[in-house]
């Protein structure tokens, strides 16, 4: 019996790959940063610009859940696999928070 204490064929491939992943993920990683600088940037501007707050709260709202979804797609990991238990709460508290501002608006709204 051979002593086997990596899966794989040749190490020097199971390198090469694990660092063209790396250098992938951290290209994604780069690219959502600089869209959420680029997403509060123009958060900043509509503030500065003095719109209607009808206009600039909405979009504001929206910038955020944008950013959110960067954060936890790239930032916390939850593209990658095996990551589906955290994700199922972290969803099933994003409906049950949605839900309950919903009632709320809406018993303040009648």
């Amino acid at each position: 019996m051979a002593n086997q204490t990596s899966n794989s064929v040749n190490p020097k491939v199971d390198l090469a790959y694990r660092r063209k992943k790396n250098a992938e993920e951290m290209k994604h990683q780069v690219i959502s940063f600089v869209l959420m600088i680029f997403l509060t940037i123009i958060a900043f501007v509509a503030v500065g610009a003095d719109m209607s707050p009808l206009f600039i709260v909405p979009v504001i709202i929206l910038l955020a859940v944008i950013q959110c979804i960067f954060q936890l797609y790239y930032f916390m990991h939850m593209n990658h696999k095996g990551h589906e238990i955290p994700a199922l709460f972290l969803y099933s508290g994003l409906t049950v928070a949605l839900v309950t501002i919903l009632a709320f608006v809406t018993i303040i709204w009648w």
